[in-house]
């Protein structure tokens, strides 16, 4: 928020300012003054605004004939009461026709200081951290009560006069309400306010009133439960780093937090062979945080290790490669390993090998999905219809990819560029059909995002996108296909247990939230991301997230704590501590604390598996089609169930360090009979139409590289869509 200065300077604004400053009001967050006010969830009684009536502070009869704290006692900025003055849907209705009557912005910001020096400011006790509202670029704190007639009395301030306008219009609106009229305002209600203007941070003014609203709503629904006599939910296990170290809360927590500082003794024995014969590394972000720890550590000591998404998996390999690495180790599923196999050979490095962790299949649930006989069904039908693009999740395996490609032309997609690879597919190719897969979940959401787009204005999707506008988005959207029946068996654990127990506990945390996770957790998710607290995308794209957020909390050095729900697999979690560990080691000795706390949301069905091998002893369990063996995971109490885990995926989890040292040990000779099933293997079959299916497999893979270049398909592509039987 604003400075001191910044705060005198709007102040001192002459009137012959404001015509530009209009133009910069962003239409996303406001609507013109000539507009009707948005609809509210309310039935609202008619009143009378007079505009010469005075504003002033309107004393509320204490609930305590000796308050304590009389902050709470004063609804800030009223005006004269009438009948209805008191119901908070009337204050808001009447604070929205206030400020749309005011068509300057200068105007607007004028009244906002004015509604700042109506508010009283909070004593020292109450700008205490746990007061503090998370998101606000200025520090806001919030206090809230429920007085003994069971209204809400809320209290706040702020180190900006902007934002403690802000304070000020929603505790005059709130304060003195039920409980449920207070849930009952949604943060689309303030849209309407048309408060912002000026030239600059117009979304995180915005942003202000959406986070302290979401407090006040939290607040609200904890004290309603204390009320009931409700026991509180139990918290989601997490990690608090700081820049001294880190704090564990809860058993899988403690168990994540062991692997953080690995046995330097294990460290050096990787590193001595690794180096010793020339291998090289690549990981998936969802690695065994124990396997990742020591492997974070080893990089260190040896540049060829790489720890990413798996796109960017294969490229690294090649990289390692062209480095002199003559054996690559790749830890993840099979699909994952075929595809650096299939993507050095196609850059010209067949000698060098390529080895997986497990002398068993390492699946993927999504891959599986792809490969049954109802996406064949699913790819039938597209290849049927005239003008059909299949764009296929990354997530696949080579021979899915060769086999969908010679029935319906195809490119892969990532979680980051899904949605900009089907919109420039529209734009380029008139009357296309799009079929995506397999992700049921991402399939959906990506139908969801592009409805939102359509309540958009013209120039807010020319952002998104240049060639679309509403027209075009509705047009699309009846020729945009997914398939039903394929999910990740570790995002599926996201839904409605998850989401509501966020919504109790976490609602004003920052939210991440894999593409791939269902429809609740995504609106959760896409809901906090308006707001400026939320991210939904990949997982290179939640990473970026947490370091932004993390470096603009470093940058206003003040001490704060930032908490953010991971809502992907727990995996992310090393890679996401030593980010943060090397941003706040970075910072400044001295300077401000920041305390950076990652949450792990819980289910019931979470549950952690090894390898058919195991001799735990446990029964097995069925997930889809999939026998999976148990192992013991976290303690119950923490919501998981007695054999569980938090979001864990049993197949990464196949990647042990032990199988990785097997295979480094027995290297170079790759027709050891010791290592022989664990080698990449060449794909040696042909497609139905003759060709090799690492070939036609890899080009799906290269029109996306070229996507990712250009911001265009291929010609090459577009020419298979409008002949397809050209791709054959």
């Amino acid at each position: 928020m604003e400075s001191s200065a910044t705060t005198m300077a709007l102040r001192a604004t002459s009137s012959s300012s404001s015509s530009s400053s209009s133009s910069s009001s962003s239409s996303f967050f406001s609507i013109p003054p000539t507009q009707k006010p948005q609809s509210l969830p309310f039935k609202l009684q008619p009143f009378r605004f007079k505009r010469h009536q005075s504003l002033k502070c309107i004393q509320s009869p204490p609930s305590d004939p000796n308050p304590k704290n009389p902050t709470f006692s004063c609804s800030a900025a009223t005006l004269s009461p009438s009948p209805t003055a008191d119901l908070a849907p009337s204050k808001l209705h009447r604070l929205v026709s206030e400020f749309q009557s005011l068509t300057q912005p200068i105007d607007r910001v004028k009244r906002l200081l004015h509604y700042a020096s109506l508010l009283p400011p909070l004593p020292d006790s109450g700008r205490a951290d746990s007061n503090r509202v998370m998101g606000c670029t200025a520090q806001v704190w919030l206090e809230a009560k429920m007085d003994q007639g069971g209204k809400m009395r809320f209290a706040a301030d702020s180190d900006s006069e902007i934002t403690r306008g802000f304070c000020s219009c929603l505790v005059s609106v709130l304060d003195g309400a039920a409980p449920e009229e207070v849930l009952a305002v949604k943060t689309d209600d303030l849209a309407a306010l048309n408060v912002v203007g000026l030239p600059g941070a117009q979304r995180s003014r915005v942003n202000t009133w959406h986070n302290v609203l979401v407090s006040m709503h939290k607040k609200t629904k904890a004290l309603m439960a204390e009320l009931q006599g409700k026991p509180p939910f139990e918290r989601f296990p997490s990690l608090v780093i700081t820049a001294d170290g880190i704090q564990a809360k809860g058993s899988y927590a403690e168990a994540q937090a062991r692997y953080l500082f690995p046995d330097e003794a294990k460290v050096e024995e990787l590193v001595n062979v690794l180096k010793e014969k020339k291998i090289g590394v690549v990981a998936h972000f969802y690695m065994d945080p124990e396997v990742q720890g020591i492997l974070t550590a080893a990089k260190k000591h040896w540049p060829h290790i790489h720890i990413s998404d798996s796109l960017v998996m294969a490229d690294s390999a090649v990289k390692m490669a062209k480095d002199g690495c003559e054996f690559i180790t790749v830890l993840g599923v099979d699909f994952m390993s075929e595809n650096v196999r299939a993507i050095l050979d196609q850059a010209g490095f067949q000698k060098v090998g390529v080895f997986r962790m497990s002398n068993e299949r390492i699946g993927c649930s999504l891959a599986d999905a792809a490969s049954s006989p109802s996406y064949l069904s699913y790819l039938e039908n597209a290849s049927r219809s005239p003008q059909s693009l299949h764009v296929v999740y990354i997530n696949t395996s080579l021979e899915t990819k060769a086999y969908a490609h010679e029935l319906v032309p195809t490119i892969t997609c990532t979680s980051s560029n899904v949605v900009q690879t089907i919109l420039q597919a529209f734009s380029q190719v008139p009357d296309l059909n799009v079929w995506y897969g397999p992700d049921s979940y991402m399939g959906a959401n990506i139908r969801v995002l592009l409805e939102q787009m359509t309540k958009m204005t013209d120039e807010e999707i020319a952002e998104i996108h240049p060639a679309h506008n509403r027209d075009s988005i509705r047009s699309l959207l009846p020729r945009l296909h997914h398939y039903q029946d394929g999910t990740c068996i570790v995002h599926h654990l996201f839904g409605n247990e998850v989401v509501n127990r966020i919504n109790e506990m976490y609602c004003d945390a920052f939210l991440t939230a894999h593409f791939e996770v269902p429809g609740e957790m995504f609106a959760l998710a896409m809901e906090a991301k308006r707001r400026g607290m939320g991210v939904v995308g990949s997982t290179q794209n939640i990473l970026d997230f947490i370091k932004q957020r993390v470096q603009e909390a470093l940058d206003r050095n003040v001490n704060d704590h930032l908490q953010f729900i991971l809502g992907t697999e727990s995996g992310m979690v090393t890679s996401i501590v030593a980010l943060v560990r090397s941003l706040l080691g970075s910072a400044k000795s001295g300077g401000a604390k920041i305390n950076v706390e990652i949450v792990f949301p819980v289910s019931s069905d979470s549950m952690t598996s090894t390898s058919s091998n195991s001799s735990s002893g446990l029964n097995p369990i069925k997930v889809g089609d999939v026998i999976l063996p148990v192992i013991p995971g976290v303690a119950s109490g923490e919501g998981c169930s007695i054999h569980g885990g938090c979001a864990s995926c049993p197949y990464m989890k196949m990647n042990s360090l032990s199988s990785l040292l097997k295979v480094c040990y027995h290297l170079p000779d790759e027709t050891d009979s010791a290592i022989s099933a664990y080698e990449a293997a060449r794909f040696k079959l042909q497609t139905p139409n003759g060709r090799s299916v690492a070939d036609v497999g890899c080009e799906p893979i290269l029109h996306m590289r070229h996507f990712q270049a250009s911001k265009k398909l291929p010609e090459k592509l577009v020419f298979q869509i409008c002949n397809p039987f050209g791709n054959g």
